[in-house]
């Protein structure tokens, strides 16, 4: 059976033929293809308005970004998208298996990996898949089928609470078992050292495996100096620069429970003389801390996005600023400050300006020395500068 047909107006293909995988609502010929005759996650053929094909997508009328290409190929049917994506999940795990000694990693990142929509984080023998769209909610079957012929893995894990499920109309919820068995807590073995991480609850899908390269870098800086971590989670920064040789490791975070995960891993690793915690909002408790006449040799600050939307973008700007404004108050003259953001809708330039504006009131300088992004199990498309999320600065405080 052959796809139905999704007509962009004229010149709005241009992104598309530029290397980029998604289609607005604002760009389709409704007049042609009205969106509202589609379902939530059906499979289409994309064509220019003077009908060239331009590929194989998937829509969703509910949803801004209405239609995420899948294949520059026309696919005649569902069939032959199921084979693409099985052929995608090998190509995918053919790099990571090069790239890394162990699996733990991210297995699938959506667009990178020409799958939009999916995310896969492996933990060993187990998988934790986010679905984000509509169209990789139709194809979860097909992608569970594929997994298990792909790795036997003793169990997958669907975590059903992303914002983008919210943003596509799709439910959200508890996490589910796809497959298997899936135990509350899995391992990661990073940078010498093992966690153990939250596998149904917790943050993202138990662990950050994006900031692994900035983490690892983050040991140059370290010292033999105290240590400050912001947003510290289940302790993948500070537990690293604990290992990196700091004397004291102060990791702030607001929940008891990552907390607590958090010293059951420094005591795992043999850190626990090292590492302290403090429970409590990061921005009051770095206020708290300058206050006191505390001061750090390096702090790290690696908070949540805080821009979600770009109607967020004012105050997301001025909450960044105003936590490295803080940071950078608690770095002892010529210190280091590590400052992350995973904004998607933060451009690089506006990082670095909310740096600037930052440090401009405190008399102080700031050294940019180096900048960190995902790791490469975090692959971007070329055509899509959105894919350039993670934006980490190593900057000297003066």
């Amino acid at each position: 059976m052959t796809l139905p047909l999704l007509r962009l107006k004229r010149n709005e293909e241009r992104r598309l033929r530029a290397g980029h995988l998604w289609v607005f609502s604002n760009e389709v010929d409704i007049a042609a293809t009205p969106l509202t005759a589609f379902a939530p996650g059906q499979l289409v053929i994309v064509e220019s308005a003077r009908g060239g094909p331009l590929g194989t997508a998937y829509v969703n009328p509910r949803s801004l970004i209405c239609a995420r290409l899948l294949s520059r190929r026309v696919l005649g049917n569902a069939d032959a998208v199921t084979a693409l994506l099985q052929r995608r999940l090998a190509d995918a795990l053919a790099l990571r298996q090069h790239l890394y000694k162990t699996p733990h990693y991210r297995l699938v990142h959506s667009e990178g990996d020409a799958l939009p929509g999916l995310v896969v984080d492996r933990y060993g023998d187990h998988l934790v898949l986010q679905i984000s769209t509509a169209g990789m909610e139709n194809l979860r079957q097909d992608i569970v089928a594929a997994l298990v012929e792909l790795l036997r893995p003793a169990g997958i894990l669907a975590r059903n609470d992303g914002f983008g499920r919210e943003l596509e109309g799709l439910e959200t919820g508890a996490p589910q078992v796809l497959h298997g068995a899936v135990p509350e807590y899995g391992q990661v073995l990073e940078g010498g050292l093992e966690f153990t991480v939250p596998l149904h609850g917790g943050q993202k899908s138990g662990w950050y495996f994006d900031q692994r390269p900035n983490r690892e870098r983050l040991r140059a800086y370290v010292g033999n100096g105290r240590v400050l971590d912001g947003f510290s989670y289940v302790g993948a920064w500070g537990l690293q620069a604990a290992a990196a040789g700091a004397t004291q490791v102060l990791c702030v975070d607001a929940s008891a429970p990552a907390l607590a995960l958090l010293s059951d891993n420094a005591q795992r690793n043999g850190l626990s003389d090292t590492v302290e915690t403090r429970q409590g909002d990061a921005f009051d408790v770095l206020a708290a801390l300058l206050d006191a006449g505390e001061r750090f040799d390096l702090v790290a600050v690696d908070p949540p996005a805080f821009i979600k939307r770009k109607r967020d973008t004012e105050a997301g700007m001025e909450a960044y600023q105003r936590l490295n404004r803080l940071a950078m108050q608690l770095v002892l003259p010529g210190g280091y400050l590590v400052s992350a953001s995973c904004s998607h809708h933060l451009p690089e330039a506006d990082f670095r300006d909310l740096l600037r504006r930052a440090v401009l009131p405190l008399n102080r300088r700031l050294q940019m020395l180096e900048r960190g992004h995902q790791g490469a199990d975090h692959p971007q498309t070329p055509g899509m500068p959105e894919a350039d999320y993670l934006k980490v600065a190593f900057c000297r405080v003066l």
